[in-house]
């Protein structure tokens, strides 16, 4: 009889084990000695892009400041932990002048943190400088963060520049590429970083560092920099590390075998089903998608890996000649970016295919996260100005949600 009792109990247990550790909470815990892998995994398993959730004025028409109740609702009901694209500038670098930019961004940080202490917004320091940043003055912490004497002076757009002017005016006539060779694009760089970490940022991205790294083919310059953007986090973030990603097409940013990133970002890069209409799919070797290919290493963490986690994302980049035509030798899907070709399908179809990615990331690359779209720039064409998609759920406070935010909790309901 007792023995019985025993038996039962051990099951008991056993069941109430298995229990607690299937809803056990996930480890979100890291500081300035780095962040393990488990947690960095944690992170990526429950990131979204969420573009100019910081900026309290996004100067998209379709996104009035009414939504922004409503999106911190969505933060909280997914418990979406890491919070892409959140706030950064494409131009406009005069913006960074102005205190009515930083200061609405770092209130409501503070506030998610109120809520949540442990996520994480990123900021994105992208591959473009204007003019503009001529009228933007050089705080004195900038010169040193980098170990330069200081001088009173504001930026000086064209000492950014490539001198022999590679990716000059690539953007448009006054809009170019900085060259990470030049010191002048190092401040910048570093001026850009680093006021998006004073507010309390945790992670950036560094945008197309091959494009920046024009002349630094071996990341050579991008190791030295980082380094000190590192230490400068360190000295200067809420709990002491940043997380560093960027857009790695050749599989990571690696020196002397060790990785200059945190993680990998790449788009989706989805092919057409020329005979499916406004249909695709994910493939393994498709142009230059990053399936099994991120690289491996020591991270900046310390940890070696085979090959570094990565985020993979519906990008944006604007609209082919020909939106509606399928070309599978093209970047883009049926003429359009991911997001606006992700967004121009109907909610049935927009529903099916996510969840078809987050299984198809999941089973091809252990390494991969589906970096989930929660709001993005859309470019439609002609007759439809760029606006922010909003995958709020629809409601009165979100008139323009389209039901993304239901997938999402669907699918990550589904994942340990």
């Amino acid at each position: 009889m007792k023995s019985r009792l025993f038996i039962c109990l051990v099951i008991f247990l056993s069941i109430v084990i298995t229990a607690c550790q299937k809803h056990s909470p996930r480890n979100y815990v890291f500081n300035s000695n780095g962040i393990s892998r488990e947690v960095l995994e944690n992170y990526l398993s429950r990131s979204v892009t969420l573009t100019e959730f910081l900026i309290e004025n996004p100067y998209y028409n379709n996104a009035p400041l009414s939504d922004k109740e409503d999106d911190i609702r969505m933060l909280r009901n997914l418990k979406a932990k890491f919070i892409g694209r959140a706030i950064y500038r494409w131009g406009r670098e005069h913006f960074m002048a102005d205190t009515t930019f930083l200061n609405p961004a770092k209130r409501l940080i503070n506030r998610m943190h109120e809520y949540d202490t442990e996520m994480i917004f990123q900021a994105a320091v992208f591959e473009i400088v204007t003019s503009l940043v001529d009228s933007v003055e050089i705080p004195e912490w900038t010169f040193s963060a980098l170990g330069i004497p200081y001088e009173k002076r504001r930026f000086k757009y064209e000492n950014m520049l490539n001198e022999n002017g590679k990716f000059v005016n690539h953007w448009g006539n006054g809009a170019s590429v900085p060259d990470i060779t030049r010191q002048e694009a190092q401040l910048w760089l570093m001026f850009m970083a680093g006021s998006y970490i004073q507010i309390g940022c945790e992670a950036i991205h560094w945008g197309q560092v091959n494009l920046i790294g024009m002349n630094d083919h071996e990341f050579r310059i991008w190791a030295q920099f980082l380094d000190k953007a590192r230490i400068f986090a360190q000295q200067n973030s809420r709990r002491g590390w940043v997380l560093f990603d960027a857009h790695t097409p050749t599989g990571g940013m690696i020196v002397d075998g060790k990785s200059l990133l945190d993680f990998n970002s790449f788009p989706l890069r989805i092919k057409e089903i020329p005979e499916k209409p406004m249909q695709g799919v994910l493939q393994k070797n498709y142009l230059d998608a990053l399936y099994g290919k991120s690289k491996g290493g020591i991270t900046p963490s310390g940890w070696h890996c085979e090959s570094i986690p990565y985020l993979v994302e519906f990008d944006n980049f604007g609209i082919s000649r020909q939106p509606g035509a399928a070309d599978t030798a093209s970047h883009f899907i049926w003429g359009y970016d991911e997001i606006s070709w992700f967004c121009k399908l109907d909610e049935k179809y927009r529903d099916y295919w996510l969840h078809y990615a987050s299984e198809w990331v999941q089973q091809n690359d252990k390494n991969a996260f589906l970096q989930m779209p929660l709001s993005r720039v859309v470019t439609w064409g002609k007759g439809h100005p760029q606006f922010l998609c909003k995958g709020n759920n629809h409601s009165e406070a979100c008139p323009n949600g389209m039901n993304i935010e239901k997938s999402i909790a669907d699918i990550w309901s589904k994942q340990p």
